[in-house]
């Protein structure tokens, strides 16, 4: 007897619909799996089979036949036990055939039948409503993430025993609905806490209003790490569709908490100076997401910079430019968004402390020390930030003093405010923020006045700079014109002034200058 019931698995971000096609006739014994299936999914047929049995139910010894459509896409995912195991039953005529054509079944087996959570549920759950299934089973720990899709009705399952006594009328499930237990107070850290360092302040503040990559360099202990991790929250609250594709990548990647649901924050990655390129870029067999798409919509902050390898930095160039990453492997060829603010910060020399003025500690590097350490990184990474800046060590007048610095709410107020103007100004053209932009919106929204334009050429011949600094140059400024007067609409569309040109120059230092 032929069956069919419907799993998923997950291509990239994107969820898959698997129509599980069972045949079960008379011969010898066997139990096979096309389709390529990989290890995890070619075992589940063990598993299928000891947790149909420990539900109590006895079938015939045949020869079984179970083909994963469609077969010329690699299977990968253990959430395809549970439709195996219920298209199997459907053919033994254990549960009507019926009652599985609009129904979305992703779960995980037990050896005593229990269903257990599985990764990538939001995107598979997408992939079925867009298909027209209507029902979806999953287990206890995804049905949050499951309810995030609008327009299916989700079902709770806690074993393959409840899954057969419902489909055969014996037991009713209630529809799940949105629990309603109150998130758990998150601890941010806030700016207030940072004394001092006003410069460095006022650039992450440009960095989050207009989403550019910035670059701190300056001597240990001087609060590079602590300014980093507070960028996130001045950056301007998810929308409910980034909120959706961040949520998304986690779940593929399995990092959503145990019954988690939408993501909230937005992400803020830190991986380790030893990562390696695939960590950072993703791949595989069947390419995953590496460390530039978990912080998409968020902050990918590398500290110690020279201390990554030289190709795990290089790998960060398309990503950066594009706002996606393409891998390709030989199962998959694979795009993964990659939309992010990318925060650096280095020492300017191995030891530290070269340029320090106010720490009463020498630095103790050779010039060709300093200027080996400084050329890690490559020219071309470095006209892919858009604001370097040095951070001085703080004073002790500022560390002791009792004034509270100025907080992350009202940071953020003035960052949504300048978001708001690039929004309105950006989307006929499809973007959000001033990083965005490329030369052709850039000649068309950003007009410089002749002192500005007179400023700009001068910088451009002393400094040497490249066409894509020009840019950069422009697209700080741009967003420094947008952090004035944010309530003046009509602000937003005059021309850029020499003060903009200025600050925006100010910020793009040049680390190679450092010891020449």
């Amino acid at each position: 007897m032929f069956a069919r019931s419907f799993g998923g698995t997950t291509m990239g971000v994107d969820g898959l619909i698997i129509a599980v096609e069972v045949d079960s006739a008379a011969g010898l014994p066997a139990f096979d799996i096309v389709g390529l299936p990989d290890t995890a999914v070619r075992e589940s047929k063990e598993r299928v089979r000891t947790a149909i049995r420990n539900s109590g139910i006895q079938l015939r010894q045949e020869k079984v036949t179970i083909n994963l459509a469609p077969a010329g896409i690699r299977k990968d995912s253990p959430g395809l036990d549970l439709p195996i195991a219920v298209g199997l039953l459907a053919a033994y005529g254990v549960v009507p055939a019926d009652c599985l054509q609009t129904s979305f079944f992703a779960a995980e087996l037990s050896l005593e039948g229990e269903c257990r959570p599985v990764r990538g549920i939001l995107p598979m759950v997408i992939a079925a409503r867009e298909k027209g299934l209507t029902s979806v089973f999953v287990a206890r720990g995804n049905a949050n993430e499951a309810l995030l899709v609008e327009g299916v009705t989700v079902y709770v399952i806690d074993c393959l025993h409840e899954v057969v006594q419902f489909c055969n009328g014996q037991e009713s499930l209630t529809p799940a609905v949105p629990s309603m237990e109150e998130a758990a107070p998150v601890l941010r850290d806030d700016f207030a806490d940072v004394q001092g360092q006003f410069q460095a302040k006022r650039a992450l503040e440009i960095a989050a209003a207009g989403g550019h990559n910035l670059l701190m360099i300056g001597v240990p202990g001087s609060g590079k790490t602590m300014l980093a991790r507070r960028l996130s929250s001045i950056l301007p609250r998810l929308s409910r569709e980034e909120a959706l594709e961040v949520t998304k990548i986690y779940s593929i990647a399995g990092l959503l908490p145990q019954g988690g649901g939408l993501v909230q924050e937005r992400p803020f990655r830190s991986p380790h100076h030893t990562t390696s390129m695939v960590a950072m870029i993703g791949g595989g067999s069947v390419p995953r997401p590496g460390e530039v798409t978990l912080a998409h919509h968020g902050v990918l902050f590398l500290d110690e910079l020279p201390e990554f390898s030289k190709a795990t930095l290089e790998v960060l160039r398309q990503p950066l430019e594009d706002r996606a990453v393409t891998i390709s492997r030989i199962h998959a060829t694979l795009t993964f968004p990659s939309s992010m603010i990318l925060i650096c910060a280095m020492n300017p020399c191995p030891c530290g402390y070269y340029g320090d003025e106010s720490g009463g500690r020498s630095c103790e590097c050779s010039p060709s020390e300093i200027r080996r350490y400084t050329r890690k990184i490559s020219g071309p990474l470095l006209d892919r930030i858009d604001i370097h800046i040095r951070v001085p060590r703080v004073a002790y007048q500022e560390l002791a003093s009792k004034r509270r610095a100025e907080d992350s709410a009202t940071i953020r107020g003035r960052v949504e405010r300048a978001r708001q103007r690039q929004l309105a100004r950006l989307q006929p053209y499809g973007r959000f923020c001033n990083a965005q932009m490329n030369h052709t919106i850039l000649r068309e929204t950003c007009q410089l006045t002749g002192e500005a334009q007179s400023l700009l050429e001068m910088a451009f011949r002393r400094m040497s700079l490249s066409a894509r600094s020009y840019d950069r140059i422009i697209k700080v400024a741009r967003t420094i014109a947008d952090l004035e007067n944010p309530e003046d609409g009509a602000e937003a569309a005059a021309a850029l002034g020499p003060q903009h040109i200025a600050e925006a120059i100010g910020l793009r230092s040049d680390i190679g200058l450092a010891v020449e």
